[in-house]
């Protein structure tokens, strides 16, 4: 059942293979959790109490409500499968199991100031690495892109003419990112550069020297070795240049729809968090100019 479900996942939804392997390293663990007590993995005769147990088990163990809710989620997406694809008869015990709150944490963003001092930085450089480093950082600024977007994307992928970059996301869904023409010409500059140090045919846009793809953690390298020079931020990674691109738009006068368009985001619930932030930062201009602020 298992496996049939984790096919399911990957070749029917196009989940990534990171998410399956992600649901399947939680169905294991939740065997090895209902072994240990002796009970075997059968979903019909699994109960809510089984799954609590295992829920207070996690918790005890200092596992996260974030992670805990994963865990939650896979069980809940796998007797969804059962449910609809190989019974007849409805049975869930998910249903009946109170997942734990998460704690709401407003998203790291980097300031206006620190991006144009990196990037006035990096300007300067003028070898491969450099231009590449320097177009990467301006990129996720400049579209809210993830970094397992901008790993994919291929020469072809660029639109000069109708400005637009075309990126696949989260369930292999593409969309069309509007672009800049000063980034079209950051992006031919670049690729001026890469075509005379590489001496293979490049397919995929970032490449290093040896014409290989950009790995994410070569990405994520780069994102903190340049912000670390700018920024006080513990966390300094692609994710929060994505943050900062949505809280600029927003504080800029971009409509929340417009924003999680760009962003990819599945629901609008996704997208308000950045409000939150946008908000605080309305607060804090009103204090310091409003004489009773």
């Amino acid at each position: 059942m298992i496996t049939s479900f984790l096919q399911y996942i990957q070749y029917e939804k196009n989940y990534s293979s990171h998410t399956v392997l992600s649901y399947k390293t939680d169905l294991q663990k939740f065997c090895s959790f209902l072994k240990q007590y002796s009970v075997d993995f059968n979903p019909k005769t699994i109960t809510s109490g089984d799954i609590r147990q295992w829920v207070l088990e996690s918790m005890e163990g200092g596992e996260s409500p974030r992670t805990i809710n994963r865990k939650i989620s896979t069980l809940r997406s796998f007797y969804r499968f059962l449910n609809e694809k190989l019974w007849k008869e409805p049975y869930d015990p998910v249903a009946e199991v109170v997942v734990p709150k998460l704690k709401k944490s407003l998203p790291y963003f980097f300031k206006e100031k620190e991006l144009d001092a990196v990037l006035e930085i990096e300007l300067a450089e003028d070898s491969f690495e450099g231009i590449r480093n320097w177009l990467i950082i301006d990129l996720f600024y400049q579209t809210g892109i993830r970094v397992s977007e901008l790993v994919l994307i291929k020469n072809v992928d660029v639109d000069f003419v109708l400005r637009n970059i075309s990126v696949v996301g989260k369930r292999n869904k593409q969309r069309l990112i509007p672009v800049g023409k000063n980034i079209l010409e950051a992006i031919k500059k670049y690729i001026s550069v890469r075509d005379k140090v590489v001496k293979s045919e490049c397919e995929f846009l970032f490449v290093n020297e040896k014409g290989e793809k950009l790995y994410r953690e070569k990405v994520y390298h780069i994102v903190k070795l340049l912000m670390s020079g700018v920024s006080s931020l513990q966390k300094r990674s692609p994710h929060v240049l994505r943050h900062t691109f949505a809280t600029t738009m927003l504080n800029n006068g971009a409509d929340l729809n417009v924003v999680k368009t760009i962003l990819g985001h599945a629901n609008l619930a996704a997208t308000e968090i950045y409000t939150h932030s946008t908000f605080e930062q309305l607060q804090s201009i009103y204090k310091q100019s409003h004489p009773r602020g």
